[in-house]
Order: structure tokens, then C-alpha cells, then sequence
């Protein structure tokens, strides 16, 4: 077994924030059938911490930013954990990332620079029992890991891949803190760690690391371009040639209609009436001849959420409703509040994991409007279910979604959802007058979402394509 280390900040089932934890938690057991090894070093959350039983202790660290940590492993929940146990940087309420008042914690830059200092601690031999061949790091927060390797004595030995969830989260910090961050002043300019006038630990990570990765093929391009690359798009264009985009998946037994424990199980389209049902009474939505559509997801600008409000009398004027899932912007949640005074919108402010889980499996369609969206989840998991997604035509939801259009439909057998663009309140609602026409239409309707459920989700390609990579970089063949 290729031995390899992955660094992130979360990681399902232990703790969640969005996508980057689904991927985190899944992948080492879509590799394991590769022949690789991964064991995944987590920050000590108190919810990590907490499902630790009898952990062994295999290092500890005198001064880890600001205070005492150990290295705990313990195999929990399917994963081989490397936890950093941290408490000055960790042991706190609220959120993994937000206090209590919603703000970033002010050390952030510290707490995760400590977990990519501790990766390439172990890159270099603080656990004389194991250390890896390679390390995987994830987004800004595990970013600092290929920085840290690169000036440290596993450089060359050790080789290092940075995974890109999302860019718009680059990991800032003022040119004050990099003492306190352990970076070289001497690694301070515009073709290093700079980023208008301030430090960036995901470009840090974008120059060092070994290979670049994203989570789709499209998003890999989109990022190429000013209006996607958030001000990186020319540290990419350098790298391009070590930048590969490898969709996402999803973990099939978790998400699996025939076998999920939330729901009424269920092999076909017309097997969901039972939990559309449910999901009705749930949400206190009445019989409508529409189709029932969800929105799961963050309540921010770039789920172009915003532009669902206004497309969203094409749905209800044709009887269609809406259920939606959320928390975020304040602006977004009180405008959605304001929207479930129609009889056909209900909406939950929050996030409940098995309540998604029912949502997905009663809905007819789930709606992603993301003005950019890296990979998308979502998606996938109603692909799964046999409920129809509606997508904008950007990165992911571009890769995965065969949208209905005439020529699909008369092939019967290729089309999975729908697609709109440009990124309009007007385009979407005519995606929405779409979607709705075509559930009229029940034997077509029932032909595609039986598409959807045989469309494949899950990582067996996408593991293969990370296990390739790792054994490219290492020069070994599968």
C-alpha cells in the first residue's frame, strides 16, 4: 500500500461544513481498492474528540502556534485518523471556522497553519513508525503543507498534491502574521505568497505543491479566467500543465435509495410517492400538480440563490412548490421566509444531514442555480435518487448533468436533468417553465429519471484517476 497522508479541515461522517468533507471522508476508501494507504490528520474539534475511545498518542509538540498538541490515531467511522489535538487552537464552541457572533476566528490563519505544519512534521518523521510517500492536501486550510514540505528536508522525498474545493476561500492573512505562520519574508512578493498586499496560504500552496488538482474538468478550465480565478488565475496559468480536473463522487452506500435508513426505500422512479408524500406533510405543502422541487445548500450570492427569488412565480404559476433547506446570508434567509408565505414554498433555516436526505428522496427535481459551483454535490445525490436536477452550465454541474434538450430527448436515453444559462433570473425561469412542461409529460419524465439513477456517481473513476496520479508522481505504475 502507497502510504499517503491527507490534510483537511473536516471530513464526513466527523464534522461538515459543505462538500470538501463528503470528498475528504470518502475518497480514503475508494482508494484502499488501489493500493493505497491514506490516514487522514484532522484538527481535535470537540465533535472529533469526542468519538475517540482509546487513542494511541504518537507524538507530541512542546509549541504548536501558541501552545502544547499531540498527535492522537485511532481508526474511527472508516477512517484511519492522525487527529491534532490542539485545544488552544480547537477546543471552542460555534462553528469550525465562525464564532459565535458569525465571524471568521481571528487565528484561523494560525489554527490551520498549524495543521499543514504538523502534515509536513510528519512528512519528516515525527511518527518513527509511519510517514507518508505523498501528502494530499485540501483548500486554503491544508494549503500551507506543500509551502512547509518545500523548505524542509522531505523536499524531493516527499511529494505533495493540493486539491482545490472552492477558490473563493484563499486562507488571508495580514503580512504582520508571517512570524507567527512560520513563512520566510523572504517568500513575501508577487510571485510568492503575496496576494494584494496580504499573505494567501492557498497560493502558497498553488506555486509549491508537486500537482494541482480540482474537482472537475470544467472548473479546472473556468479557472483559467479572470472571472473565475479570483484574482489566481495567473499563478494557474503558469501551473496548467500540473493542473488536472477529477470530478467528484459520492459514497453509494450512504446515499442509496434502495438502502438509505431515512427514508421509505425504494428501486424506480414511481417507488418515491411514499416519501414525496412524507416529505409533503413534513413541510406542510398540500397536493400540487406541479413538480416538488428542493434547494439544499449554503444561502449565499454565488448559489445564485438571489436569482431563484425572482424566477421563482415560473414554478409556482404552474403549480410547482418548493421546499428549501439553508442557512447563510440574512438578507437570503428573510427573503425565503418572506416567499413561504405562498402556499406552495417551505423553507427550514439550517442544516439537518437526514432531513436532506428525505428531501432528496420525496422531491421530483433539486434546483442548483450556482453562478460558480467547483463540483456540486447535490446534484449527485438526486441523480442517485431519480430526482431531476436543474443546473446553471458552470464547472461541475456542467461535467455531470446530460440536460434535456431536443436532441437528447430524442434519444430517450441520454438525458439526466436540465441545464440553463446564461446565469439569469430570465434563463432560469425558463428552465423552471421547462422542468415543468416536461413533468406533464409523465412516460418522458419517468424515462429520464430513470437516466439519472443509472448514471454513475460514484469514485470509481475518480479514484482511479487520484491512485494514477499518486503513482505517476511517485513513478510507479497501477
Amino acid at each position: 500500500m502507497i502510504p499517503v497522508l491527507s490534510v483537511t479541515s473536516e471530513a464526513a461522517p466527523l464534522v461538515k461544513t459543505g462538500g470538501l468533507a463528503d470528498v475528504a471522508g470518502a475518497l480514503p476508501g475508494a482508494l484502499a481498492a488501489h493500493g493505497v494507504g491514506m490516514r487522514t490528520l484532522l484538527p481535535g474539534y470537540p465533535a472529533v474528540m469526542a468519538e475517540l475511545r482509546k487513542p494511541e498518542t504518537c507524538a507530541e509538540l512542546n509549541d504548536c502556534f501558541g501552545g502544547p498538541a499531540r498527535v492522537l490515531a485511532e481508526p474511527v467511522r472508516g477512517l484511519d485518523l492522525l487527529v491534532l489535538d490542539a485545544p488552544h487552537l480547537y477546543k471552542r464552541g460555534a462553528g469550525l471556522y465562525l464564532s459565535e457572533t458569525g465571524q471568521d476566528w481571528q487565528d484561523n490563519p494560525e489554527r490551520f497553519a498549524a495543521l499543514s505544519w504538523v502534515a509536513c512534521e510528519i512528512a519528516n518523521g515525527l511518527m518513527p513508525d509511519w510517514y507518508p510517500s505523498l501528502v494530499h492536501a485540501h483548500d486554503w486550510q491544508g494549503a500551507l503543507a506543500p509551502y512547509y514540505i518545500a523548505r524542509s528536508r522531505a523536499a524531493g522525498r516527499v511529494r505533495t498534491v493540493l486539491t482545490i474545493h472552492n477558490i473563493a476561500f484563499q486562507g488571508l492573512a495580514p503580512v504582520s502574521r508571517l512570524a507567527a505562520l512560520r513563512l520566510s519574508p523572504a517568500d513575501y512578493r508577487p510571485d510568492g505568497l503575496e496576494y494584494w498586499g496580504q499573505v494567501s496560504a492557498l497560493k502558497a500552496g498553488l506555486i509549491h505543491a508537486d500537482w494541482l488538482t480540482t474537482v472537475s474538468p470544467t472548473y479546472a478550465e473556468e479557472l483559467l479566467t479572470p472571472e473565475f480565478g479570483m484574482g489566481l488565475e495567473g499563478v494557474l496559468l503558469e501551473r496548467r500543465a500540473e493542473l488536472l480536473g477529477i470530478l467528484n463522487g459520492i459514497d453509494m452506500e450512504v446515499w442509496s435509495p434502495e438502502r438509505d435508513p431515512h427514508i421509505v426505500p425504494y428501486h424506480a422512479p414511481a417507488g418515491k410517492a411514499p416519501n414525496k408524500a412524507a416529505l409533503r406533510a413534513e413541510f406542510g405543502l398540500p397536493r400540487a400538480e406541479g413538480p416538488l422541487c428542493v434547494v439544499i445548500s449554503r444561502l449565499t450570492a454565488q448559489k445564485g440563490l438571489d436569482l431563484l427569488l425572482e424566477a421563482l412565480p415560473a414554478l409556482l404559476e404552474r403549480d410547482g412548490q418548493l421546499a428549501l433547506l439553508g442557512t447563510g446570508d440574512k438578507v437570503l434567509e428573510a427573503a425565503f421566509r418572506k416567499a413561504a408565505e405562498h402556499p406552495n414554498v417551505a423553507v427550514r433555516i439550517g442544516y439537518d444531514e437526514w432531513l436532506a436526505h428525505r428531501m432528496i428522496a420525496g422531491a421530483d427535481a433539486i434546483l442548483v442555480p450556482s453562478r460558480f459551483e467547483p463540483c456540486g454535490l447535490t446534484q449527485l445525490y438526486g441523480l442517485r435518487y431519480g430526482t431531476l436536477p436543474l443546473v446553471a452550465l458552470t464547472g461541475g454541474l456542467a461535467d455531470t448533468v446530460i440536460p434535456a434538450t431536443p436532441a437528447t430527448l430524442a434519444g430517450k436515453v441520454v438525458a439526466t436533468g436540465l441545464q440553463f444559462h446564461p446565469v439569469t433570473a430570465l434563463a432560469l425561469s425558463n428552465a423552471l417553465m421547462r422542468l415543468c412542461s416536461l413533468y406533464q409529460q409523465t412516460g418522458l419524465w419517468r424515462t429520464i429519471t430513470r437516466n439519472a439513477m443509472a448514471h454513475p456517481v460514484g469514485w470509481d473513476h475518480s479514484a482511479t484517476a487520484y491512485a494514477q496520479l499518486y503513482k505517476d508522481l511517485l513513478g510507479k505504475r497501477i
